[in-house]
């Protein structure tokens, strides 16, 4: 048994999984396997729904390989990230045992997902630094070896504080946690950031896996497109614990039309001009009067600190814009976090809180 596979639980290291009607690889005309209706809804102009789809459309998985630099076999697509977390979770972690590290403040679906398994949660908080918010890498090593963690999540960049993880510190938990955890490095946002993706160390090291997904640089939130990336036989393994059928076929083919080489250039020059507005809202933010401080982004948002958080909330809602509110998470008692927009939206966003703060 690979050391990848000793991290699943083990009632599931054999486990077989649910084998759908379109799992084996038969052939022919009439198909009467999956109780499917002979005709088409109506509402079905070319008759493409009425069939269950393919559960891993070869195509799409190929095409998502070739854009993160992997093979097909060491990809799982899924509903967005999120059912890929909410996998790794159920399949690694005996329910009331095996812990999870998180990092907050982070992306809520990792706590969810583990109190959904009754899972111990583990709660290592960034740090507050000039810098920006940073990981305490050393006291989070030290928190899964002690709980026994199976799961380490590491969002870079971090969702909502910004902040991009070093390959060589994501090297270095693997290298501390190795044959005791896997270290899931969450690159959502990986598009928009000048670090280097965890992919990279994926043949040294077979305790990483990485998430991506087609909801934020590629446009396609609505598609629900996500996938892990991790050692085959880690793949395999969740796949047998996977819901059927996860890609519909319209989400398939927004996928495919999204990541053709033509969309893909769009979509580059669009990164490139979120992250020039990145760069000029960061520094036009921090010249507002009331807002204490804008943290660096590695994202396609900034998170930002006021004097008076509620009063900048309600001057943008008042301007029809719409922010997160990030005051009840941990450390963010004074925050928001702003996505950024297209010129115009993000001048909206500027001239809301300029006379918000004024009044």
């Amino acid at each position: 048994m690979s050391g990848t596979l000793t991290l699943l639980r083990e009632d599931l290291r054999e486990f077989a999984g649910y084998s759908s009607a379109r799992s084996s690889a038969l052939q022919g005309d009439i198909w009467l396997n999956a109780n499917e209706s002979a005709w088409a809804n109506p509402a079905d102009a070319d008759a493409s729904s009425r069939r269950y789809p393919d559960p891993q459309p070869q195509s799409l998985r190929a095409a998502l390989a070739g854009l993160y630099g992997c093979r097909p076999e060491q990809l799982l697509i899924g509903r967005g990230s999120d059912e890929a977390i909410d996998l790794l979770v159920r399949a690694l972690c005996n329910p009331g045992r095996d812990a999870v590290v998180i990092t907050p403040p982070v992306f809520g679906m990792y706590a969810v997902c583990a109190r959904l398994q009754n899972v111990p949660l583990m709660e290592v908080p960034l740090r507050d630094t000039k810098a920006g918010f940073e990981p305490d890498y050393a006291a989070i090593a030290a928190a899964a070896l002690a709980r026994s963690a199976k799961l380490v999540f590491l969002c870079s960049p971090s969702n909502p504080a910004g902040s991009a993880i070093p390959l060589a510190e994501v090297e270095r938990m693997a290298q501390r946690l190795a044959g005791r955890a896997l270290v899931v490095v969450d690159e959502a946002y990986g598009e928009f950031s000048e670090v280097p993706s965890a992919l990279s160390l994926m043949d040294r090291y077979d305790n990483i896996a990485v998430l991506h997904t087609l909801s934020k640089a590629h446009a396609l939130a609505a598609a629900r497109i996500g996938c892990v990336i991790a050692q085959p036989d880690l793949i395999a393994a969740l796949r047998r614990c996977q819901a059927p059928y996860p890609v519909p076929v319209p989400s398939l083919r927004l996928a495919l039309a999204g990541l053709a080489p033509d969309a893909l250039r769009q979509t580059a020059a669009r990164v490139d001009e979120i992250k020039r507005e990145r760069e000029r809202m960061c520094a036009a933010l921090a010249a507002i009067a009331g807002v204490k401080r804008v943290y660096p982004s590695q994202g396609n948002y900034l998170l930002a600190r006021f004097e008076d958080a509620e009063a900048a909330f309600q001057a943008l809602l008042a301007a029809g814009v719409v922010v997160r509110d990030q005051r009840a998470a941990p450390q963010l008692g004074d925050a928001l976090r702003i996505t950024i927009g297209s010129p115009e939206q993000n001048q909206r966003v500027l001239s809301a809180l300029r006379s918000g703060t004024q009044a």
